[in-house]
């Protein structure tokens, strides 16, 4: 009977172990603020000079590439994990804008582009950044 009652008790830990497993790889990433708000700023940084508006550009569609996967939204592409993300954004078509923006300075490295288009763009990707937890919100607490 004592040897019942450890095979029991080792199969209930190896079940609870492998449903631990399975909750953390299918639950959303908790992402970690203090490493993207660096990445963020680091970001700013190239908005002092316009011959770097375009790298500002490029590194804030990655920055909210890299919050998409963490977050676990699916998609091989940017694009897919847009689209399965969208009902988090507040604003969608301004990501979408700016996304498309970052896909035609890749393709056209030479692109002239505005101050105003440039701003907008980063504006709706600090917004998605803050939708998607990455960057604190004005209601979000800060974490100690």
């Amino acid at each position: 009977m004592g040897t019942n009652l450890v095979v029991i008790y080792i199969g209930a830990l190896l079940i609870t172990i492998i449903f631990l497993f399975y909750l953390r790889w299918k639950l959303p990433y908790r992402l970690k603020i203090k490493h993207f708000l660096g990445d963020w700023k680091d970001l700013q940084e190239l908005c002092r000079d316009k011959s770097t508006w375009r790298l500002a550009i490029v590194d804030a569609d990655k920055l909210v590439e890299k919050a998409l996967k963490k977050r676990k939204h699916k998609g091989k592409s940017m694009g897919e994990r847009m689209v399965d993300a969208q009902r988090i954004f507040t604003d969608n078509p301004g990501l979408w804008e700016a996304h498309n923006l970052c896909k035609k300075i890749v393709s056209n490295p030479k692109r002239v582009l505005s101050e105003s288009v440039v701003k907008k763009a980063l504006i709706s990707y600090r917004q998605a950044l803050k939708d998607l937890g990455a960057l604190p919100n004005a209601h979000t607490k800060k974490r100690k």
